[in-house]
């Protein structure tokens, strides 16, 4: 099978999400003059190490947003925000906290999430995550299309839950990595394997 993305690929779901996956996910939280917001985002990676920065892309918009979402508005006002990287046990909250609310409700509190200061920045993060990227945003960048948008951020505080450190390694596999695949699906990653490289 072969299909131009413009024309369309006449499946019943577009297949593009499940192509490229697993996708980690970027549980982002914010503060702006409306208040706390938290959402997932699935189009979200770590881009260096030197110094330690961070991306994720927002698609489409909502109603009382014109443009965008509300993660991004409140970015580019405030200019922080965390990431949050739930294990597995928090997959129903982070669920939760994508639902399409109005602006200026706090999904944290929607979603029954405790939140808790960051220490670098003027923003909350998910008090339970296994960890947490506190971040300065550098860019917001239009990307092609209606409603695209990136976010590059250069990370200045790191949170590391106590249970997810052993023998010196940040380790989820007894809780799991949460990611995102195409469709409705999402998994949990327990079992790795090493190699060395060439």
């Amino acid at each position: 099978m072969f299909y131009r993305p413009q024309d369309g690929h006449g499946l019943p779901h577009n297949p593009l999400s499940a192509i490229v996956a697993p996708r980690p996910i970027g549980w982002i939280s914010t503060r702006g003059r409306l208040g706390d917001n938290l959402a997932p985002y699935s189009f979200f990676n770590l881009t260096a190490y030197v110094p330690p920065q961070v991306m994720f892309a927002s698609t489409s918009d909502k109603p009382d947003r014109p443009g965008t979402k509300d993660s991004v508005a409140q970015i580019a006002e405030s200019r922080v925000f965390c990431v949050n990287i739930a294990d597995g046990t928090l997959k129903e909250q982070v669920n939760a906290s994508s639902a399409a609310l109005p602006a200026g409700m706090d999904e944290f509190q929607a979603a029954g999430i405790e939140p808790a200061d960051c220490q670098t920045i003027d923003c909350p993060r998910v008090k339970g995550a296994a960890a947490a990227l506190e971040c300065r945003a550098t860019r917001i960048q239009r990307l092609a299309g209606e409603a695209n948008f990136m976010v590059l951020g250069v990370v200045t505080g790191i949170h590391l839950r106590e249970d997810c450190l052993k023998d010196g390694r940040f380790d989820l596999h007894g809780l799991g990595w949460l990611s995102r695949l195409g469709y409705r699906d999402y998994a949990i990653t327990t079992q790795t394997f090493e190699m060395e490289r060439p």
